[in-house]
């Protein structure tokens, strides 16, 4: 995507929707899925939702991904017990979402899997269901998690924050 277009987006495009399109109930319900998800696994889910990134950035060629690596660095996702941290990182201006794992996860989960969890989700959100699109790939990545790194101890400490984190 060019420069330009990306910055037309992050200070035009619907970034100004963030509170309609994530509203508190559904923050907290995206909180619930992730808390209960994480009781089946040894994974930590987390996610963060970024209305717009500021011009200069835009300009200077920050984009989504390396947003998204920053976002992964920041809340600490690489920093759980079993490298199992799993990050979904959504730049509402731009439309796009990353879903970034941890090297413990990224050893048995393709990316080619996350993909599909990704274009799911924005298949959702393109038609306006914000809800269904976060709540499924939730749901997906404790599926995928539970495959790979089956059980939880129940002492375990919570590594990662169950509500969505918004940037």
């Amino acid at each position: 995507m060019a420069r330009m277009q990306r910055l037309w987006m992050n200070l035009f495009d619907g970034w100004f929707q963030l509170r309609r399109r994530f509203p508190a109930s559904l923050l907290d319900e995206m909180a619930v899925a992730i808390a209960n998800g994480e009781r089946g696994h040894k994974g930590e889910v987390c996610f963060a939702i970024e209305s717009r990134l500021a011009p200069g950035t835009v300009l200077a060629g920050l984009d989504a991904e390396h947003r998204a690596r920053q976002v992964f660095a920041q809340l600490h996702v690489w920093d759980t017990q079993h490298n199992s941290g799993v990050l979904f990182y959504v730049l509402m201006a731009e439309h796009r979402v990353v879903i970034l794992a941890d090297r413990g996860v990224a050893a048995v989960v393709t990316q080619v899997e996350w993909d599909a969890v990704r274009d799911r989700m924005l298949a959702c959100f393109t038609r306006g269901e914000w809800r269904k699109g976060c709540l499924d790939a939730i749901a997906e990545a404790h599926a995928l998690l539970a495959r790979h790194f089956p059980g939880n101890d129940k002492d375990a400490p919570d590594e990662l924050p169950d509500r969505p984190v918004i940037l």
